[in-house]
């Protein structure tokens, strides 16, 4: 072969090769995380009075054509605030509410921000708010501002203290003390009713962390076999969850099983417990809460036991919220949303509907 041949298909090649790497990355950067089932409302609904638009004197507002503000609580550095965000986005898009009036902001974990970000919203026209609160507590000045200027605020996914009808509308999101408890019931499967477990708990100030620990230590409390050896903080965040994995397997070695109350804390379980010479899912049993693509594929790849689910794909419940109070219908005071799960025996055909 001649020298010029031989550069030329080195040249193919390696293109090839680049475009080939290029498309791999931009698949990989690009997966939707959005593309399982919407959040559905739970067929057994508590009842009570709910709140209509005549209650609250409220004006009828146009969903399609209004000023539609949404505030985000976290960076979306974690899979469940990208499918939140990319829900609201995608529902509004479908409705064929223009990109100039759905008005995004994001809390960046901060508390007052929110609140500015909220008040700012609403200085810029939003005639309805999507909220996802950072705190159960802290947004009441917000709140506030909303109804002094007759605008109707849904809450999603964490719940708030403030009265719903009179400070907001309603709330939309899990049965945490549920998942709790559902969680609890799958460590029971995945131990055989024996083991040390350490809690890593979420995030301090909001009901999903208190709701999450009541239902799994109130479920795993008939189990005598297991006992709950150590709880700490890893704020619903995957690399404190590593930091205080990898302490608490220095401080309580005996420790067999991890439940940890959100996915990304889990996955960091993972990580500690690999390099500390243990097996995830076999030495060191984890069920987690959330449903992120990555804690299916772990346990489809067997180093996780079980993930609760928690939906974050509220965009098209929100909207249809939204329009039915606008249509003068009774909208209840808490919105309970159905969640799957999974474990070794579905995660593998499941995992397209993860997050």
């Amino acid at each position: 072969m001649s020298l010029p041949i031989r550069r030329t298909l080195l040249l193919v090649t390696g293109l090839a090769l680049a475009l080939t790497a290029c498309t791999s990355r931009e698949t990989q950067q690009s997966a939707p995380s959005g593309a399982g089932p919407a959040a559905s409302a739970a067929p057994n609904q508590a009842a009570g009075p709910g709140c209509a638009r005549e209650k609250t004197g409220y004006p009828q507002v146009d969903v399609k054509n209004a000023v539609i503000g949404f505030s985000q609580s976290e960076k979306e550095a974690n899979p469940f605030r990208i499918a939140e965000t990319q829900s609201i986005k995608d529902e509004a898009k479908k409705l064929g509410v223009p990109d100039d009036k759905l008005l995004v902001t994001n809390a960046q974990s901060d508390l007052n921000k929110q609140v500015s970000d909220i008040k700012s919203l609403l200085d810029r026209g939003a005639q309805l708010l999507i909220v996802a609160p950072l705190n159960s507590d802290g947004l009441q000045p917000a709140l506030d501002a909303a109804k002094a200027k007759k605008v109707p605020v849904i809450t999603i996914d964490r719940k708030v203290t403030s009265q719903p009808c009179a400070d907001y509308l309603t709330f939309i999101g899990s049965n945490f003390v549920e998942q709790g408890k559902r969680a609890a019931q799958e460590m029971v499967k995945a131990t055989g009713g024996t083991g040390k477990v350490a809690i890593l708990l979420g995030a301090s100030g909001n009901n999903v962390t208190t709701d999450r620990t009541k239902g799994f230590k109130d479920e795993i409390a008939a189990t005598t076999g297991i006992q709950v050896v150590a709880e700490q903080t890893g704020e619903f965040d995957r690399s404190k969850g590593q930091a205080v994995m990898e302490q608490l397997i220095q401080s309580n070695p005996e420790i067999t099983a991890v439940y940890a109350e959100n996915d990304e804390m889990g996955i960091g379980a993972v990580t500690a417990l690999k390099a500390a010479g243990k097996t995830p899912g076999k030495d060191v049993k984890i069920v987690s809460i959330d449903g992120t693509r990555n804690a299916v594929q772990l346990i489809a790849d067997g180093s996780y036991n079980a993930v609760i689910e928690s939906n974050p794909r509220f965009g098209p419940l929100a909207f249809s919220t939204l329009q039915d109070f606008a249509a003068g219908k009774e909208i209840p005071p808490t919105v309970v949303i159905s969640d799957d799960q999974y474990d070794s025996a579905n995660a593998a055909q499941k995992l397209g509907n993860a997050y």
